[in-house]
């Protein structure tokens, strides 16, 4: 079987705080409330299916299980992203996810849950929450008790183009009016600190988990303060993010006809901006925004062809 590129249908996501700017990606959406599109997914939340060639109508959780080799023989139970984009239409709750210890004895096997966002498009006095100012477990004990989110949560201002690296124990939420890629651990775990006292639809407030959140946020919070260079040709800028045990994500800028080398286990492929042609050494493959594929293992040269941008990532 030869080796070809897997395009994958993305699996939707209906949230409190969703709306409809993922029709800007061509999708057709369940409803005014989207939240999220999961592009590639391998959890049983919402598992995304191969829509062509050989592996069509399989999901990525079967092909991790049954076709091993198309991800250069990986060990590991469960496939190990998960790739989303978010519509915050609405302020999400302000949340932390576990590592991967404290996910294994309190969330059932679940992974624990880092993750990063690329700032796709916001309003433009659009912030985030990102981290908080405890400087002692005493102090955030004490915040969280007495409901001080005014102290305790650090605001940022974001513009379209920001990258934010979010490793597990830090406190963090989109906010209002943000449309982000985020590619995390394969973990679907969240713990609630704080929600604004929102109600579901059936008029419930939703469930928090503070005391699960005290044990696992950071203290104090340590911002990392990535740095990012970049690698520009006449016809590319690759702009490398991050890169760890996790997962490495770049920014691919293509204009023109640029050739790259797929020398990873897999390589996962989002659209998000302008159209092209994915070309390899067999046939071409039109490339449109909201388009996610995945490059398997051994796919060898290929070339990027258009006006668009990429975010990549692998393990």
């Amino acid at each position: 079987m030869r080796v070809e590129p897997l395009f994958f249908e993305p699996v939707f996501q209906e949230r409190i705080w969703g709306g409809t700017r993922l029709t800007s990606f061509g999708y057709d959406i369940p409803s005014g409330k989207t939240g999220e599109c999961w592009a590639f997914s391998a959890h049983p939340n919402g598992p995304s299916i191969v829509k062509n060639g050989s592996y069509k109508g399989l999901s990525l959780a079967d092909l991790w299980k049954e076709h091993r080799n198309l991800f250069g023989n990986l060990s590991g139970d469960t496939f190990p992203l998960l790739t989303k984009i978010l519509d915050a239409n609405d302020n999400l709750s302000v949340q932390v996810h576990p590592d991967d210890q404290y996910a294994k004895e309190n969330e059932k096997d679940e992974l624990g849950k880092t993750e990063c966002w690329y700032i796709i498009d916001c309003d433009e006095d659009a912030e985030l929450i990102f981290g908080h100012n405890a400087k002692s477990q005493e102090e955030l004990v004490r915040m969280v008790d007495e409901e001080k989110w005014d102290e305790l949560l650090r605001i940022v201002k974001i513009k379209k183009g920001d990258f934010f690296y979010v490793p597990s124990g830090t406190v963090h939420a989109l906010c209002k009016g943000t449309l982000v890629l985020e590619t995390q651990q394969n973990s679907d775990t969240t713990y609630r600190l704080y929600d604004y006292n929102r109600k579901d639809a059936n008029g419930n407030v939703r469930e928090l988990h503070l005391e699960k959140s005290k044990d696992v946020i950071q203290v104090p919070f340590v911002n990392e303060n990535l740095s990012f260079g970049t690698e520009q040709t006449e016809e590319t800028i690759v702009t490398p993010f991050v890169a760890n045990e996790y997962f490495s994500v770049d920014k691919y800028e293509v204009s023109g006809k640029a050739s790259f080398e797929q020398s990873y286990p897999f390589l996962l492929c989002s659209v998000i901006d302008g159209d092209g042609k994915l070309i390899s050494k067999s046939r071409e493959y039109e490339l449109d925004k909201g388009e996610h594929f995945l490059l398997p293992h051994n796919f060898g040269e290929y070339k990027l062809m258009g006006d668009m941008e990429l975010i990549v990532s692998h393990v």
